[in-house]
């Protein structure tokens, strides 16, 4: 009965999507709102999510070069205006602060949405030669964007995140570094958050304010919607004039140079969720549960059971994160617990086991249960850790793969879109109207120009000229 009544707590996905997601965050134990519209409270258990994302993403940057800073969270105005097509695309997000206790300030101040201006003023003061060339950095930072509509995770006032900055002497080494940091971000979430992606451009027009190129990578959600989980930008050495960055470099001669940033956030959470969940509630890859295995005694008021449960544990702890579950709560209410929390893999331990010197493993995403011996436990838990994570890749990718459509023309795309979730690959001739149109006709943006193209037609799915780019388009978060 209690695992019945902790389903029934959570909206089904195929009866309200939406729904369904917030019952998710809040009764998993997520987040919950605060007396700030639009701002979230990310609770331990959301938060823990959120430290194993940093830890993992904290040491890739870090085997690549990159070095933490700390920037302020304070822009003075003057200087987001330095930079047109930045400042153009933040202002309707930006907050300001007017007054400094009960003074009004002589120059308003932003609350950062982003801190390019911020590196780009200290660049400015650090880079004279060739020789201060690159430098590679990274912040994790909260920033401020006054979104109109919110939703936990995935769109927020306030959310946390990392924003990489580097700058190089040349073109090429800024625009190599583009496409690395690309690259880390997608081995991230196949690896680690078991969600497949794709690689690719952005369009003009869905291009961060102020970037030469977007490069993003896009999953697709249970309900068939894209979410753009990352962004690489290269920025070419539009920032550096405008901001009047220059060095000397190996000829003697002054020369601008060239700058990209690249970021994630809080959103990877609502990534994971709208992924890999389900009905009972989370499911969560091994890499980044803050519980990896849970042990819970079955009769644990029979004589020896809670001792060997403890010894049992201490092996556990050993080989992964794990938890032992010794309150008064039935069984039962235990298991809907960790199903709901999205805890990878649960081990269930009675006198019947003992007396087998076994234990019941239980895995979250599947169900499967296998009964394994005691001698075998640590090599058994670390298999199917990793076989765990490999089987929510391939679901994911399986899912996304039959839910990705071609279009050849304007009416199959109008109609896929309106009866098919999903991605659309479709042919694109490069014209702005012709996406515009179709996000009008069709209710469709344009998600990325993939960098492993395919060649679908030859003419464009809106106008019908002559097309040599296959794009995903679809509906996004």
């Amino acid at each position: 009965m209690a695992n019945e009544k902790m389903v029934k707590a959570i909206t089904s996905m195929d009866e309200d999507f939406a729904k369904w997601y917030t019952d998710i965050v809040a009764k998993a134990e997520l987040m919950d709102y605060s007396s700030v519209k639009g701002c979230m409270i990310i609770r331990p258990y959301g938060y823990a999510i959120w430290e194993n994302i940093q830890k993992t993403l904290d040491g890739m940057f870090k085997e690549t070069g990159h070095e933490n800073v700390c920037m302020p969270m304070f822009i003075p105005e003057s200087l987001l205006q330095k930079e047109k097509d930045h400042v153009e695309g933040f202002a309707p997000e930006v907050a300001w602060v007017t007054h400094g206790g009960n003074e009004k300030l002589e120059e308003r101040l932003c609350v950062r949405p982003t801190s390019e201006t911020l590196f780009c003023d200290h660049y400015a003061n650090i880079i004279q030669s060739y020789r201060d060339l690159p430098k590679l950095y990274n912040q994790w930072c909260s920033v401020v964007r006054w979104e109109k509509t919110t939703r936990p995770f995935l769109r927020s006032r306030e959310f946390l995140w990392q924003e990489g900055h580097t700058i190089h002497a040349t073109a090429e080494e800024a625009q190599a570094e583009t496409v690395r940091m690309l690259e880390t971000y997608a081995r991230f979430a196949e690896e680690y958050l078991a969600i497949p992606v794709v690689k690719g451009v952005k369009t003009e027009k869905e291009r961060f304010a102020g970037a030469a190129d977007t490069y993003t990578i896009e999953a697709l959600m249970h309900d068939g919607k894209a979410l753009q989980s990352a962004t690489s930008h290269y920025f070419g050495d539009g920032f550096a004039r405008a901001f009047n960055i220059q060095f000397t470099d190996k000829d003697n001669k002054l020369a601008y140079p060239f700058q990209t940033s690249w970021g994630c956030t809080t959103r990877l959470i609502g990534a994971v969720i709208m992924t890999h969940g389900d009905n009972d509630g989370l499911v969560l890859p091994p890499a980044i549960a803050p519980i990896q295995t849970v042990l819970i005694p079955i009769a644990a008021h029979k004589e020896g059971v809670v001792e060997k449960a403890n010894e049992v544990y201490e092996r556990l702890c050993k080989v992964c994160r794990a938890k032992i579950d010794l309150s008064e709560q039935s069984p039962g209410w235990k298991f809907a617990e960790y199903e709901m929390k999205g805890v990878p893999l649960r081990v269930e331990l009675g006198p019947k086991d003992i007396e087998k010197n076994q234990c019941v493993i239980v895995r979250r995403d599947n169900r499967q249960k296998y009964f394994v011996s005691l001698d075998d436990l640590e090599s058994e838990i670390a298999r199917l850790l990793v076989e765990v994570r490999d089987s929510m890749l391939e679901a994911a990718r399986n899912r996304r793969d039959s839910m990705t459509y071609v279009a050849h023309d304007l009416d199959e795309m109008i109609k896929i879109a309106d009866e098919k979730p999903g991605f659309i690959k479709a042919m694109w001739c490069g014209d702005r109207e012709c996406e515009d149109a179709l996000k009008e006709k069709a209710g469709v943006t344009s998600r990325c120009i993939p960098l492993e193209q395919e060649h679908i037609g030859d003419t464009c799915v809106c106008c019908g000229k002559k097309a040599d780019k296959m794009l995903y388009w679809g509906k996004a978060y």
